[in-house]
């Protein structure tokens, strides 16, 4: 018998959208395993989602910035327990102190930057660190963070849920024209958390897994064989337009795509622009959540 739980069941449905008795089949004939049973159903033409969702759990933000002059940017995640405290002005005031000295210091990574003088202040990030877990009352830790050179423009969606930077070389970052127009790309990234910049960027191990799973999907669909690699191939395209960032339709105009939009505005303001690459960060992002059960504790309290 394979083996799985009902727990995985559920977890499958939750990420295809499969009936229930669909997800359990499709985990027997995995024996088990959870992608080979995504890659089951998506052949089968039944999965409605083939992305696997991010455990979203630990609290806190995503904040992104930039120097003055767009030359140094930066994207850093900082957790706390509870969402309360992502709301608190002395937890908000630590993460941009953290930021501005990524921004400043160039720290190699977290270990670097704890033991770094914060920006504008005699104390080191641990310091500080320590000093807010004490006045606060919650367990913070400085996950992660990325710190790009050259023009950069940053993005922060919904209060530190999401985090974006997006690095160009262009020679346009002084005027408020390409300011808007890079806020226009980070906004897109954050919405469609976009994984490539282009299609050189897909390894072609996805590719080729990619191409097998629609394979088999077309001769499902009781389609010959001898015609389903020219549908794949058309079916790629599409693979490449949803997940590349420059063959992406813009969100707010559904007639370019965002290599259109680009080349439109480098032309409108008289220069060059080149996405040469980007980073989200969306709060909590594959740290499972302890999961609280309500009713048994009160349960359990009343015994």
């Amino acid at each position: 018998m394979a083996a799985f739980t009902a727990q995985d069941v559920k977890a499958l449905r939750e990420k295809t959208g499969c009936g229930m008795m669909d997800c359990k089949k499709a985990l027997t004939n995995a024996d088990g395993d959870m992608d080979k049973a995504v890659d089951f159903l998506r052949e089968q033409g039944l999965a409605k989602q083939a992305k696997k969702a991010s455990r979203v759990a630990a609290e806190g933000v995503a904040y992104a910035c930039t120097n003055d002059d767009l030359s140094v940017g930066v994207v850093v995640e900082v957790n706390a327990e509870t969402d309360f405290v992502a709301k608190n002005d002395s937890f908000m005031d630590f993460v941009k102190a953290c930021a501005n000295t990524i921004i400043e210091q160039n720290p190699a990574d977290v270990e670097a930057l704890l033991t770094l003088k914060a920006s504008g202040s005699e104390q080191t990030i641990a310091e500080m660190l320590q000093e807010k877990v004490l006045t606060i009352g919650e367990n913070i830790q400085i996950r992660r963070f990325e710190r790009m050179e050259g023009a950069c423009v940053a993005y922060v969606h919904a209060g530190g849920k999401i985090g974006v930077l997006v690095n160009f070389d262009t020679d346009l970052a002084a005027k408020p024209e390409f300011v808007a127009y890079g806020k226009d790309v980070a906004m897109q990234i954050a919405a469609l958390n976009t994984p490539y910049l282009n299609e050189s960027e897909v390894p072609a191990e996805i590719i080729e897994h990619e191409k097998e799973v629609m394979r088999q999907q077309v001769i499902n669909e009781g389609k010959p064989e001898q015609i389903a690699d020219k549908i794949v191939m058309g079916k790629i395209g599409k693979f490449y337009k949803e997940n590349c960032l420059l063959d992406q339709e813009f969100v707010k105009d559904n007639k370019i795509n965002i290599k259109q939009y680009t080349q439109n505005t480098a032309k409108e303001l008289g220069g060059s622009i080149e996405i040469k690459k980007f980073v989200r960060f969306e709060k909590g992002e594959g740290i499972e959540k302890r999961q609280d059960d309500f009713a048994a504790e009160v349960a359990s309290m009343v015994k």
